[in-house]
């Protein structure tokens, strides 16, 4: 075995040009690196830590054939290699969550080297420091809300429609009908909006932030009805049963509607910390979605 093949294998740092590169998770504060001792994160790559002062990098080796720019554009249309990608990019960095606290970034952060990784890290401390300070002792919560054929279906006219007068003939009447039907599927629809509004409003309350997020592909989701919330929110660690009462009490009051809430997770939707100058990184941000989100 090469010492590359070997420094791949045993997690050890990379130069650049190897055909290797070092993909970042996250960055915590005083963390104990034994907290990641025999920790595989994607592809299986052992887990490791560049320390920087307080702050602690987490990251791994991966292969360019693998996480190359062109290799990623191919990868992140796949959705078992993204899900399996964001599960593990997720299980790192929540185990890291446990123990001290931390910034994750977007997945798919790559840099040249272990060095290139430090030198962020120092350049960017106070950022780190700013986006740490935010969420230590806080915890990011989801909340989704799908509303299902009861609430989506317009409501019965209350009486039946006058008829038309006998010069105006069938085809009035049919657009008349059609009219009707579309303007109560526009009530049904406002009705809907204003209820995904009212249970964010509750919510949004009990935090201390909220991010909203576009609704989640259904391939995803896996869930029947239509998504009308997909929201965020910062959390203190003890607030959290208070809120999912709230979200609970929040979908009984609106028949045709179910909320979901998932959570705790790392601070995934209130953190931006991605370098600009990174070798390379995808596009997804947020809590990955194939990890459970």
């Amino acid at each position: 075995m090469t010492d590359r093949a070997t420094d791949l294998a045993t997690g050890q740092g990379t130069a650049a040009g190897d055909g290797l590169a070092v993909y970042l998770y996250g960055v915590a504060r005083g963390l104990d690196p034994a907290a990641l001792d025999g920790v595989a994160g994607v592809g299986g790559a052992p887990v490791r830590t560049v320390p920087a002062g307080t702050l602690t990098a987490l990251v791994s080796t991966v292969r360019l054939e693998e996480y190359g720019e062109a290799a990623l554009r191919e990868n992140l249309e796949d959705l078992a290699w993204l899900e399996a990608t964001a599960r593990a990019h997720h299980d790192v960095v929540d185990l890291a969550a446990h123990a001290a606290p931390t910034a994750p970034v977007r997945i798919a952060t790559l840099y040249r080297d272990d060095a290139r990784v430090a030198q962020v890290l120092a350049e960017q401390g106070e950022a780190f420091a700013r986006a740490l300070d935010r969420v230590t002792g806080r915890a990011e919560w989801g909340v989704k809300a799908y509303a299902h054929r009861e609430a989506l279906e317009p409501a019965e006219p209350p009486e039946p429609a006058p008829e038309p007068a006998p010069q105006a003939g069938a085809g009035t009447a049919y657009l008349r009908r059609r009219q009707d039907e579309r303007r109560r599927r526009a009530d049904a629809g406002r009705k809907v909006g204003e209820q995904a509004a009212a249970i964010h409003d509750r919510l949004a309350g009990l935090a201390v932030a909220a991010r909203h997020h576009p609704p989640q592909d259904p391939k995803l989701s896996g869930r029947a009805g239509v998504q009308i919330l997909n929201v965020a929110y910062l959390l203190e660690e003890g607030d959290a049963a208070a809120f999912a009462e709230a979200a609970r009490a929040a979908g009984e009051r609106c028949p045709g509607i179910e909320v979901e809430v998932t959570g705790p997770w790392p601070p995934y939707s209130f953190i931006d910390t991605t370098d600009p100058a990174a070798d390379g990184h995808a596009d997804p941000a947020g809590a990955p979605e194939g990890a459970g989100r």
